[in-house]
């Protein structure tokens, strides 16, 4: 595997908890060439836990989004040569070195895309986030997907360039997952033992999961906007 062949991306806000762990897990593999991580606008510790370890650190003034904090990793990375690029959350903790299991595939050519498929750890809310993000996928691409949602993926380059429209909040995964169907883009849904941080059932979880549905269900309604208007920019 060549130098830079293979980059991680982590976005993260207020992980000081776990991103140690995290970026850990994937640097004992030995076959990530280089760790970008965008700080969100963190208020806690989050980058203090990580200064000493060997990775790039972005650090946006406050909090816009997770999807725009992808956008900055992204634009960071034009000049850089790479083939394949490795999204994580910052929450994963060890369990990060399940990305082996997503990588295989693509690396091995079976897809251009390998998206994680994480067993839920515990009961969370009632589904209609993952529901809109499975339905609202299949809605413009006629593909059924599990794991729309799901933050832990690998690209090829060559994908990267087809993604058109990446929205600055929770709508991120949906919309890229769109755009690559659409593009012609293969995906490949990967078991994988990864644990992530869960909301739960009480008054936070559901305004969380609120806030997660109209920001997919707006996500979905400019995707609608932009077809009409067929802004492919």
């Amino acid at each position: 595997m060549e130098k830079n062949n293979i980059i991680a991306l982590i976005p993260v806000f207020n992980e000081e908890k776990t991103i140690r762990n995290t970026i850990l897990g994937i640097i004992n593999l030995k076959i990530i060439d280089r760790i970008l991580v965008i700080d969100d606008g963190s208020t806690d510790n989050t980058i203090e836990k990580i200064k000493d370890l060997n990775v790039k650190i972005i650090k946006l003034k406050k909090n816009m989004g997770k999807g725009y904090a992808i956008k900055k990793g992204l634009e960071s990375l034009y000049n850089i040569n790479f083939s394949y690029l490795v999204l994580l959350d910052g929450d994963l903790s060890n369990t990060s070195k399940e990305i082996l299991k997503l990588l295989k595939p693509v690396l091995d050519k079976k897809a251009d895309v390998s998206i994680a498929k994480i067993t839920a750890n515990k009961k969370g809310g009632l589904g209609l986030v993952k529901s809109l993000a499975k339905y609202g996928t299949y809605f413009y691409t006629k593909c059924t997907l599990e794991s729309v949602l799901s933050g832990q993926r690998v690209y090829k380059k060559e994908v990267i360039n087809n993604i058109h429209y990446i929205p600055n909040g929770y709508g991120v995964e949906t919309a890229m997952t769109i755009d690559i169907l659409n593009s012609g883009h293969s995906i490949i849904e990967v078991p994988v033992n990864m644990k992530h941080r869960e909301t739960g059932r009480d008054l936070k979880g559901f305004m969380h999961r609120g806030k997660q549905f109209i920001s997919i269900l707006y996500t979905l309604i400019i995707i609608f906007i932009r077809r009409c208007n067929n802004a492919y920019i």
